[in-house]
């Protein structure tokens, strides 16, 4: 009963984790941030998706030392913010109106590094957090061109919620960078390897936590 009640426990905790990652997510505006700056601020977009994905989600893989644990955590993320997407929806706002975030694939990189490498934590850290980084960029850049029109989106239905500052702008084709996700991709590489041996650390101390 104990080791099933752990195991329950432990789930749900991740459940619980990745429902507040989203709600972050939301609350920063991030997710309607990235539709309406889509291609003036995709970088910092990019960045901090693959960090905030990549933290949570080695911390629970490496949890529960389960490979598939990271997809798991990215699901409950993606099916939040689906639902949260139906809620403006259900408001008036067009299908459009919001773009979900991609994580799904980048977080299944990180299960298959985890568990290619036999459930190496360092090969995780080091080749999960870079794979993660490279690959969010490109696959919510297709998300993107996915979308109808961001920019008529944004201009059309403006944010009740969202501060002044946030108000979206014209991009400036070229001006701030000529590849958002080659830049984005090299930026979050290179960041997400240190945020991944930062959940692995976390990891280790709430055993510690648990073991007191």
């Amino acid at each position: 009963l104990m080791v099933w009640l752990r195991r329950t426990t432990h789930y749900l905790f991740i459940v619980v984790v990745a429902v507040n990652s989203t709600l972050l997510t939301i609350n920063a505006g991030d997710y309607i941030f990235y539709t309406d700056w889509a291609w003036t601020s995709f970088v910092v977009f990019s960045i901090s998706q693959s960090t905030m994905l990549v933290v949570g989600a080695i911390y629970y893989m490496l949890f529960t030392g389960v490979p598939g644990t990271a997809t798991y955590y990215a699901t409950i993320m993606t099916i939040y913010t689906w639902v949260a997407k139906g809620a403006w929806f259900a408001l008036g706002y067009p299908y459009d109106f919001i773009a979900v975030p991609v994580w799904i694939p980048s977080a299944m990189l990180l299960d298959l590094t985890y568990w290619a490498t036999r459930r190496n934590k360092h090969a995780a850290i080091l080749i999960g957090g870079t794979l993660v980084g490279l690959s969010l960029p490109l696959f919510n850049m297709i998300n993107l061109l996915l979308v109808r029109d961001p920019l008529e989106m944004a201009f059309k239905y403006p944010r009740p919620t969202l501060p002044p500052y946030m108000t979206p702008i014209e991009p400036q084709v070229g001006k701030f960078y000529n590849s958002p996700v080659a830049l984005g991709a090299g930026a979050g590489a290179v960041l997400s390897v240190p945020i991944a041996a930062l959940g692995a650390k976390l990891n280790t101390w709430t055993y510690r936590w648990m073991a007191a």
